[in-house]
């Protein structure tokens, strides 16, 4: 395109209705104008989303590779080839065994939580709708994904479902500035909302301005009406620091979520929420302090003139001029060899 005056007031003007959309849909939050654009662009993006997931895949590389080394008539090529096959290989099953050891957790937490999920993978990051914290996953509306679900992981909460297309599904992030989510403190049950502040701890605002909070505390999902967009009972994270309240009504507490999203790769959709809130019984069990050694007892003993060894409570306990008494310590006596030398002998 030539650099002309219309070609300027052209690219002006798209850079203008750029910025019109991107107001209007951070102001119209979920009932954005735009969200119909949105999961039409879900719709004709994901399977494209899911094709360069499948190609990039080393698994894929390798048997393709290894089909076309059949053509090659170089043995040192092939041999090259092959080398790159098993190592690619490798590292796959080093993937593989993560995949089962992350799945076999989140499935347990699941369990506990009584939770009915719907497993996906992570097979993009980042969203074409702006600059936030989201993941997009290979779960659509054809496996029973809706918006506003809760996803999680073995670790606990990850997010919430914000747009959704046949195959694929947005995920924005607990980390996400935009992101908010009532919580609960364990056992104490005070209240708040934690928000996200991307790479920084959570920022949790409790409603009680006195409330006991202490580092190391741990938080869990309150749950919101029809269990949408959350569920009750999945674990949020850990205080890092408390801010005094210094007068107001709330009170500010930072807390390190148990997730880390920058490496996020199966995650669970919660398609059918708990029968009861399973409350503090998806949290890993604290693990126990260890006993603090007890105190071995000593006796204090003073030496008196007289060599009498006397205890606290003023008991002669010995006398250092005490000699031992050769029977008692063992030596033979003059008659070890009568019978009953020999059964003290045996006795001893």
């Amino acid at each position: 395109m030539r650099d002309t005056r219309e070609s300027r007031l052209l690219l002006v003007l798209l850079i203008a209705i750029a910025f019109a959309l991107i107001t209007v849909d951070i102001r119209g939050g979920e009932e954005s104008p735009v969200d119909g654009a949105r999961q039409a662009a879900a719709t004709v993006f994901g399977p494209v989303e899911n094709g360069v997931a499948a190609a990039v895949d080393p698994v894929g590389n390798a048997i393709g590779a290894v089909r076309e080394s059949g053509d090659r008539h170089d043995r040192i090529a092939a041999l090259e080839q092959e080398n790159a096959a098993l190592k690619t290989r490798l590292g796959s099953d080093d993937r593989n065994t993560s995949k089962v050891r992350q799945l076999d957790t989140m499935l347990k937490s699941a369990g506990a939580g009584q939770y009915g999920i719907k497993g996906a993978q992570v097979i993009a990051i980042g969203a074409a709708q702006g600059f936030s914290w989201t993941i997009t996953i290979d779960a659509g509306t054809h496996d029973g994904i809706l918006r506003d679900m809760t996803v999680l992981n073995g670790e606990g909460l990850v997010g919430r479902v914000t747009t959704v297309g046949p195959d694929t599904a947005t995920v924005l992030l607990a980390n996400d500035p935009d992101f908010t989510v009532g919580t609960r403190l364990e056992k104490t049950d005070e209240l708040g909302f934690a928000t996200g502040q991307g790479s920084r701890p959570l920022s949790v605002q409790f409603l009680n301005g006195k409330a006991d909070v202490k580092k190391g505390d741990r938080l869990v999902t309150f749950g919101s009406s029809k269990d949408k967009p959350f569920v009750p009972g999945v674990p949020v994270g850990q205080v890092v620091r408390v801010d005094p309240s210094g007068g107001d009504l709330t009170r500010t507490v930072y807390v390190r979520p148990f997730v880390g999203f920058t490496k996020l790769d199966i995650v669970g959709v919660v398609v059918q929420a708990p029968r009861e809130n399973p409350r503090d019984m998806v949290l890993p069990k604290q693990p126990k302090k260890p006993e603090k050694p007890k105190p071995t007892p000593t006796v204090t003993v003073t030496v008196q003139p007289n060599g009498d060894l006397v205890d606290a409570g003023g008991k002669v306990v010995g006398n250092v001029n005490e000699k031992p008494d050769p029977d008692a310590s063992g030596s033979p006596s003059a008659n070890a060899d009568t019978p009953a030398g020999d059964a003290a002998n045996d006795q001893e």
